[in-house]
């Protein structure tokens, strides 16, 4: 098995098409406007991947850093256009350093999930914070429990993208929130011949008042949480929950 994203980098936005980066994108910048984040503002995008989300902020005019744990995600938004505007920096969530403070963080697409231990989330908030403005403003989403009992659960799917396909499977444990993701890519690398890259990776369910207690811990007020980017609230069935939190001054 090889190490998360590595493999599949080059292949992840063939087989991702489907997302609106520039909604979600789009999104984020209504928050900052509504919450006070000037524009052109320093912004990190922490556990960027292959820069879907950074590009469409800084196509808007944020100044941008992004961060990912894996170098060959990072490789490929750097070559995308408008990727020499980005501060690309290779780093874990867990353990990144800035060289001074920004005006908001974002961590999109269930990255936050990907910490599966709480003492790694605790860490992964608290830098964040650190690294904040005063009044400075965290956003973030995390695939919801009803996600991982109802889409992931036992269950297997195929992704298919011009000269790629992925074969998906999925085991959660509810009772340790811990769910496993077995993928094997096959990619064309010449006409009918197709090379197999097997990655396992894993995510944690996190519940809306754990993420509240490390949130505040580390020095946040939540000021919403969504279900979805149209800024409904959360429901039983809410594939996403997404967290918008302010910095507190007095800490």
């Amino acid at each position: 098995m090889n190490p998360q994203y590595t493999s599949l980098a080059a292949y992840y936005d063939r087989l991702n098409s489907h997302i609106d980066y520039f909604g979600y994108a789009a999104f984020l910048a209504s928050r900052f406007r509504e919450y006070g984040v000037p524009d052109g503002s320093l912004v990190l995008d922490l556990a960027c991947g292959t820069g879907n989300i950074t590009l469409p902020l800084s196509e808007m005019g944020y100044d941008m850093i992004a961060v990912d744990s894996s170098c060959e995600m990072l490789d490929v938004g750097r070559r995308k256009p408008g990727g020499d505007r980005i501060l690309w920096l290779c780093q874990d969530m867990r353990s990144f350093e800035l060289y001074g403070t920004v005006a908001a963080v974002v961590s999109c697409l269930d990255s936050v999930n990907y910490l599966t231990g709480r003492r790694g989330l605790e860490r992964c908030f608290s830098l964040v914070r650190n690294y904040l403005d005063p009044d400075g403003l965290f956003i973030f989403d995390v695939n919801s429990p009803h996600k991982f009992r109802t889409f992931y659960g036992e269950n297997q799917y195929v992704m298919e993208a011009p000269g790629v396909y992925c074969g998906w499977k999925n085991h959660y444990d509810p009772k340790t929130g811990l769910c496993d993701f077995e993928l094997s890519l096959f990619a064309e690398e010449s006409p009918g011949i197709y090379r197999r890259y097997d990655e396992l990776q894993r995510e944690r369910c996190w519940s809306e008042k754990i993420l509240s207690s490390v949130l505040s811990a580390a020095g946040f007020e939540i000021v919403a949480v969504y279900g979805d980017t149209g800024m409904n609230p959360p429901d039983e069935n809410s594939d996403r929950l997404f967290f918008i939190a302010r910095a507190v001054k007095s800490r």
